[in-house]
């Protein structure tokens, strides 16, 4: 009962995170919004709407650079949810202050609301993000990035309408827009209340006003985990390369006739919309974890589409459904990057880091600016051009993380494999330890046991392989990223025992290994007996000899909670064409399309855990 308490506790806390982030983005493009039409003169041109624009922009942005490690600190320092209240109850200031401006018809101070506004937009955003890990479980991390996101954009989109609709029917009157404003604001402060409470991340943290060494002290930190670094340079593109976009949507409808102020409008909802459905679907894809294969999907489809945009030959109609597209991917690439921004750090410094995070994708969004001002006024390039470029800058940008980090390639193989040919189906993935070594023992059922299980994990595991199958030309590209340890078929010790070695080593160092012990896959569907070798293994991790061979006795330096055992079985790919069902290998009927498997993981065993007790858990599962 507690259990579910606290369950439902947490979803209300995290639907009403949802609801105080969708009010402050709705906001903030509302006053945005407003500002740009209240600017006097900025009706006389397109080119002088566009110079408001992104003058305006730039003010909103301009805070996230000064003062987002600012809120990294509280976020570190005080609970985020108390950062939120007190943002959101300073956010009545701030709509008082316009008020004084929409009433004088001040320029400098509606400037300065916009101004205002980023700031508490900037303090807000590490509290933001770095709640959601602490309101959701690990497997709906992404979930509930795709949520968050796809709020997010929705919220931009109504509230550039809402503006537009307060201009077109109440003009430049001050009443209106201070109380849908001074409305909002209530509506994110009661919203703010609801939110789960968590504890403080680190209370003895020091303020420093320097904020260019916090900064430097981030970067060095971040630089040693390439997955994090990868993050970091995949959600500063994801700004850089957004800002470029929009900023060649306005260039597109000064240099073609036929695109006017309504056709621009509905470019930009179908690129915003599209981010929104893309990110929802991202996180329901990810299968309640992270999954870093979507993220140079998504980047693959930004390419595309950037590169087919440049061809002079579609009319608005296939524009608007391109951004949509081009949006849809963008959605893909974000969750997954965005998720493991939230996961990877320290939870004493993830405020930190997400500040130093949301400071480098606001640099991107000026650098954004600034690409976009010499590719138009220095290299003189046309909007289909510029289309072009990002097309294929992207594609290099995407190659490059691959090369750095191509596991990232394997996941999104095995994404696309498990969602066309199969349905992978994951059960007790908390099980299976976040990080630290561990060793993974699976029936063996099909020659795609490996990819089906490097699927259902939300980590890198690494597995052992025969050298017979390791060794042919379409495997060995593939086995070779994930570190798989090959080992001969037949029984020589010598070579066995130099790849248990290999995998004792790999489990000491952090790594998941995955054995199956069975030592074949089954003829006969049936489970097999285990061999015992991974036993001598496990003992030699917790003694700390450099073999499995060690004879050593020493029984009491056994870790049993060290590197532990975790039983997994699979279930469903019996019958399929890579099993041996029928007596046939490939050459027979493929069954269900697509076929359905299931991947439990069981509760952990300690590492002095026999083959028969491992046998006796995996069989357990396979019922």
């Amino acid at each position: 009962m507690n259990e579910k308490t606290s369950a439902a506790s947490a979803t209300r806390g995290f639907w009403c995170l949802i609801s105080t982030q969708f009010q402050a983005a709705f906001s903030d493009n509302v006053l945005i919004a407003l500002v740009i039409f209240l600017i006097p003169g900025t009706n006389d041109s397109i080119q002088e709407k566009q110079n408001a624009c992104s003058f305006v922009g730039a003010m909103f942005a301009l805070p996230f650079i000064l003062f987002s490690t600012y809120g990294g600190y509280f976020a570190d320092r005080f609970s985020k949810r108390t950062v939120t209240i007190a943002l959101k109850t300073l956010e009545f200031a701030l709509v008082g202050f316009v008020c004084v401006g929409l009433t004088g018809g001040s320029r400098g101070i509606l400037i300065g609301g916009v101004f205002f506004s980023g700031v508490l937009a900037a303090l807000f955003g590490p509290s933001k993000s770095g709640l959601i890990p602490e309101i959701l479980p690990e497997r709906k991390l992404s979930w509930g990035n795709g949520i968050l996101i796809f709020g997010t954009s929705n919220a931009a989109i109504l509230g550039i309408v809402t503006a537009v609709l307060i201009q077109d029917y109440f003009g430049f009157a001050p009443l209106w827009p201070t109380m849908v404003l001074m409305t909002l604001a209530t509506a994110g402060l009661v919203a703010s209340l609801g939110i789960t409470a968590a504890p403080t991340a680190d209370p003895r943290r020091k303020f420093r006003v320097n904020f260019a060494s916090e900064l430097l002290k981030q970067f060095n930190s971040v630089r040693r985990d390439r997955l994090l670094a990868l993050a970091f340079a995949g959600n500063t593109y994801f700004n850089f390369i957004g800002c470029l976009l929009l900023l060649n949507l306005f260039f597109y409808t000064k240099s073609v006739p036929e695109v006017g102020d309504p056709v621009i409008l509905f470019f930009t909802i179908a690129l915003v919309g599209g981010l929104g459905a893309g990110s929802i679907v991202a996180g329901y894809a990810s299968s309640e974890k992270i999954e870093h294969g979507l993220a140079p999907l998504g980047a693959l489809g930004i390419s595309i589409v950037s590169v087919a945009l440049s061809a002079p030959a579609w009319g608005n109609a296939m524009v608007v459904v391109w951004l949509a597209v081009m949006g849809f991917a963008g959605g893909v690439l974000i969750v997954p990057v965005s998720a493991v921004l939230q996961h990877e750090p320290d939870s004493v410094k993830r405020g930190e880091v997400l500040a130093a995070a949301n400071w480098l994708s606001f640099g991107g969004i000026y650098l954004g600016w600034g690409i976009f001002e010499i590719l138009r006024d220095v290299l003189g390039l046309s909007p289909r051009m510029v289309f072009l470029v990002c097309g294929f800058c992207t594609f290099a940008g995407t190659i490059t993380s691959l090369v750095l980090f191509p596991y990232s390639l394997v996941r999104a193989i095995v994404w696309l494999a498990t969602h066309t040919i199969y349905r992978v189906r994951v059960e007790g993935l908390e099980n299976l330890p976040r990080r630290g070594g561990a060793l993974i023992i699976s029936n063996h059922v099909s020659f795609v046991d490996w990819l089906l299980l490097m699927a259902a994990a939300d980590r890198p595991v690494r597995f052992l392989m025969g050298t017979d199958y390791y060794d042919k030309a379409w495997v060995r590209p593939l086995a070779r990223v994930p570190r798989v340890i090959p080992i001969p078929p037949q029984i020589r010790p010598h070579e066995v025992i130099k790849a248990l070695t290999l995998c004792a080593q790999a489990i000491r160092e952090g790594d998941a290994v995955c054995i199956f012990a069975e030592g074949g896959i089954t003829r006969t569907g049936e489970l097999q007996s285990f061999r015992r070798g991974f036993e001598r293994m496990m003992e030699s991790i917790a003694h700390g000899s450099d073999s499995p061979s060690s004879n050593g006795n020493g029984a009491d330096q056994l870790m049993p909670d060290h590197f532990p055992i975790v039983p997994a079985a699979l279930t469903g790919i019996w019958g399929s064409v890579f099993s041996f069902s029928g007596g046939k290998l490939l050459w027979k009927k493929p069954g269900p399309f697509p076929r359905v498997v299931t991947v439990r993981f069981g509760r952990p065993l300690p590492a002095t855990a026999t083959a028969v007790e491992a046998r006796a858990r995996v069989w357990d599962l396979m019922k």
